[in-house]
């Protein structure tokens, strides 16, 4: 018996298939469809078998999953996916743990898409899908917004009257399957120093960073929704409202318009004219490109201080997700931003995609630690199953 854990991006679906075996989830193969509204790719890594990598003449969400299950059949003809994991970006004030997905439950994300419109409803999308596909598959929801819930009142609250709080006005923050992943690991890289004061820099096309004490949440970048910030591939990162309201008033821009500029044409690709890939930034000689990279970095520190300000110190800096465990120049280049908090960077250990990569007198100890939000998905769907039956509790 099997779980199949599906974690959708905005033009991505990576996915894990777990043995849902008694000592917890262990992973059969895990891969990813990049690309999906463009050439999309497959790419399958598995411990047991042969590699699979193809451009698969699919597009969309959907179109991928049913891809996956035909390829699944052919694979592992001996593993029957018995329920499916998801990771839902946005809970809103009233999910703030891994829940079984029903018609109540659908009801009330649905309610909640505007508020992460890249996300929420490719997310959707896909257990609407798999419930057309096999009505009876139990699907359970994890959502990135619950490991922030411990957060103090000073970093969920906005200076808004109650009333706003009430109705679910508040920081959430994102990211938090891999914040969580990142956090049940540190004890085996950093030993003792894990329950200290550390911030995680999950960097990739959507990026954020969040300070750890004992493991736990304590302040983060992201807020209301997924636009709050460091600059992303298409996000602004910290704007000051202000800005969409004047973009409305004055320049005439509707409300849809807005959401789409703020979501889909701002960022590293608004900066450059080019791109909100990096790698193409980084390859790129233009002034504009540069500059793209050059507000990347310095919001990055610029967080990195924030957060080590609400921990009243540092301890370490972790790196993960796409840029932060693959691109060198960057962790470089933030690094020695961040250079006066204490951290001295190990070159030759962060050319190598080394673990820990500051030097081992280093004030503040650097890591890259990849992350993994399909396994933290697999534990939670596996426990909750285990509880429930695959029936609502």
């Amino acid at each position: 018996m099997a779980l199949l854990i599906l974690n959708a991006g905005s033009s991505s679906l990576k996915f894990g298939l777990y043995e849902n075996v008694d000592g917890g989830p262990e992973p059969l193969c895990g891969g990813a469809f990049s690309d999906l509204d463009g050439r999309p790719r497959f790419t399958v890594m598995a411990s047991d078998r042969a590699a699979h990598d193809d451009h698969p003449d699919i597009r969309g969400h959907e179109q991928a999953l049913h891809h996956l299950f035909a390829w699944l059949t052919r694979a592992y003809p001996e593993s029957l996916v018995e329920a499916a994991g998801h990771r839902i970006v946005h809970g809103g004030p009233d999910l703030a743990a891994p829940v079984l997905l029903d018609d109540q439950v659908l009801e009330s994300l649905r309610a909640l898409m505007s508020l992460a419109p890249l996300h929420m409803p490719r997310n959707l999308a896909l257990v609407d899908a798999l419930r057309a596909r096999s009505p009876d598959m139990p699907q359970v929801a994890c959502f990135d917004t619950a490991f922030h819930r411990g957060m103090p009142a000073v970093e969920q609250r906005y200076a808004l009257p109650d009333e706003w709080f009430e109705r679910g006005v508040r920081r959430y923050g994102f990211h938090g399957l891999s914040y969580e992943y990142i956090a049940s690991v540190l004890p085996d890289h950093l030993g003792e120093r894990a329950d200290g004061r550390v911030v995680v820099a999950h960097l990739g096309h959507g990026a954020s960073l969040c300070a750890l004490y004992q493991r736990r949440s304590v302040a983060t970048s992201m807020g209301f929704t997924p636009l709050d910030g460091i600059p992303m591939a298409t996000r602004p990162g910290a704007l000051d409202p202000g800005v969409s309201v004047w973009l409305m008033r004055e320049a005439g821009l509707s409300v849809t318009e807005v959401d789409e500029l703020l979501n889909q044409r701002s960022g590293l690709l608004g900066l450059s004219g080019l791109s909100g890939d990096v790698r193409e930034l980084l390859a790129d000689d233009s002034p504009a490109s540069a500059l793209a990279i050059d507000y990347f970095v310095h919001h990055t520190q610029r967080q990195i201080a924030s957060m080590a300000a609400a921990l009243g110190g540092l301890d370490a800096l972790v790196f993960t997700a796409g840029i932060g465990e693959h691109s060198v120049t960057l962790r470089h280049r933030i690094c020695e931003a961040a250079s006066w908090l204490g951290i001295r960077l190990d070159e030759a250990e962060n050319a190598t995609q080394g673990t820990r990569i500051s030097a081992l007198d280093s004030r503040v100890s650097a890591w890259r630690i990849p992350t993994n939000e399909e396994q933290m998905i697999a534990t939670h769907t596996s426990r909750l199953l285990r509880v429930t039956g695959g029936r609502e509790a």
